[in-house]
Parts: C-alpha cells; sequence; structure tokens
C-alpha cells in the first residue's frame, strides 16, 4: 500500500469519524419542560440564545426545585407567576413573591428577536430602582397570557416607550444638576428650571439616537395584534422560552378568582419533568 493511499484512507476514517460526531450532535433530542397543573399541562420550548436562563431552568426542574410550588400571583389579562420557594405549603393569606434560590441571572434580554407575546416563559425581577442591571430572580418566572392589541394601540406604547428609554438616560443626566433644579424651583424661576430641562432632553434624545425613537418590528406587531401580550414588557426583561402546546391553560388559570394580592383563593399547584424530543 503506497503511503498516498494510506493517507486517503486515514483522512477518509477521520472524515468520516468527524461526520459522525456531527450527526451524533445534531440528532441529540431538544430538552423541554412539561409544567404539569390541575388545569392541564403546558409543554415549554426553551430558547438557545438565552443560555444562562435555560441551563437555571433545567437545572431547578431537574432538581425537582419546581414541584408543588404555586402560581402565587396571577393577573387576568396579563400574566400568571410562580417560582417562589416559599410558596410551597404556604398558609392562605401568606405574602409570597419574595422568595428564591439565593442567586440572581445576569439579564439576557435581546428584544425584539424575544419578546412578551402571549405563552412567553420570561424571569421576574426586582425593579429597576434596586436592580438596575435588571438581573433575574434565580427561580421566579411569569408565562404571558396578556391582551391583543390594536395598531393604535401600539402607536400609542411605541411612543410611551420611547418616552421611557429618554427619561431612564435622563435619570443620570440631571443627578449633578439636582442642586440648581432645586434652587430654580426655590426661588420660582420656572423658566429657567423649564430650559435646562429642555437642554438635557434634547442632549439624551443626539445620545440616545434612533433608539429614542421605538418602533416594533412588523412581525411583533403581527403577533400582538393575532395571538396578543403585554408589549409594555418589552426589553426591559429575559424572555427565555415559549408555551409550544397548552395556551389555553394559561387562559383557565388566569382566570380564576384571587385576593387582593393577586394570589388565587384556590392553590394552584405545579409540577415540571424534563422531556426530549
Amino acid at each position: 500500500m503506497t503511503p498516498f493511499l494510506s493517507f486517503r484512507k486515514a483522512s477518509m476514517f477521520s472524515l468520516l469519524v468527524a461526520l459522525g460526531v456531527l450527526l451524533t450532535f445534531c440528532d441529540e433530542p431538544e430538552k423541554k419542560v412539561l409544567v404539569k397543573t390541575p388545569y392541564g399541562n403546558m409543554k415549554i420550548k426553551l430558547y438557545d440564545d438565552t443560555p444562562q436562563h435555560k441551563e437555571n431552568f433545567l437545572k431547578l426542574v431537574e432538581e425537582g426545585f419546581y414541584d408543588d410550588l404555586l402560581f402565587h400571583r396571577v393577573i387576568e389579562g396579563f400574566m400568571i407567576q410562580g417560582g417562589d420557594p416559599e410558596s410551597k405549603g404556604a398558609e392562605k393569606g401568606a405574602r409570597l413573591g419574595s422568595g428564591g434560590p439565593g442567586y440572581t441571572v445576569p439579564a439576557e434580554i435581546n428584544f425584539p428577536k424575544r419578546f412578551h407575546k402571549k405563552g412567553a416563559l420570561a424571569a421576574a425581577r426586582q425593579g429597576d430602582q434596586a436592580n438596575p442591571e435588571r438581573k433575574s430572580s434565580g427561580s421566579q418566572f411569569y408565562i404571558v397570557q396578556g391582551e391583543t392589541m390594536s395598531s393604535e394601540d401600539l402607536d400609542n406604547l411605541e411612543e410611551q416607550m420611547g418616552q421611557r428609554a429618554i427619561q431612564a438616560r435622563m435619570f443620570d443626566k440631571i443627578t449633578p444638576y439636582q442642586d440648581s433644579l432645586m434652587a430654580m424651583r426655590q426661588r420660582g424661576d420656572r423658566e429657567g428650571f423649564e430650559a435646562l430641562i429642555s437642554k438635557l432632553e434634547e442632549e439624551t434624545k443626539a445620545e440616545l439616537g434612533d433608539s429614542a425613537n421605538f418602533e416594533f418590528p412588523e412581525e411583533v406587531r403581527e403577533a400582538y395584534t393575532t395571538i396578543g401580550g403585554t408589549p409594555m414588557l418589552d426589553d426591559a426583561y429575559t424572555v427565555f422560552g415559549e408555551v409550544e402546546e397548552g395556551l389555553a391553560i394559561i387562559d383557565s388559570i388566569a382566570s380564576v378568582s384571587t385576593d387582593q394580592m393577586d394570589r388565587p383563593v384556590e392553590d394552584i399547584k405545579m409540577t415540571m419533568e424534563i422531556i426530549e424530543e
């Protein structure tokens, strides 16, 4: 056997081995999560482009962390929320929603690719003032029900969300001028006060550029005007999966009677398991 043929056969063997490895990876089943409730089951697909949230959620499911926890916060036309470990065996009327596994997950906000359409799985978190980096709760999540929106609704919301982006940036810009603004108010210098605020707003708009003019992409608008969702949460919370089967279960849970803290009057327990497809 010539060296060339030996090399050729060896190369072919290596190629086949590599191809076999690739095929093995391609054939690896996808892990999904089955959420079991008294109202039926929801099958959830987790997104690969939010890897830290996906890995954490699968780890908790595998450990049985979510088993027998409650959907402790339910708001019809908005969302259903669970994942507080303190909800397990909680007494009636107990205040829930502050528990977790003792850690947070870094934000993986991928708007507009991932948005709050009906069935979206997203991570709960503390508000921006206490949590400016928008880190997610280590375990608490919500599943979007939402409502269908009209084009006019979305137009108005785009304007509001553009203003929200401007105000968030202006908060930092105003800080060095707080004493000056306070002095203007105390001496009744309304003209000077408004002029300084306008100047800072124009500077902020220039810094933000196109992002100051918030717009929903066409495919996002289509989803919100057909299946619905909660677009006011977009670009602020990490969406890391979606309900593939069982959207009607969301509606059933969202319609239950709740108390003044939005906790269902009758406990709604969940269990979860990983399935492979």
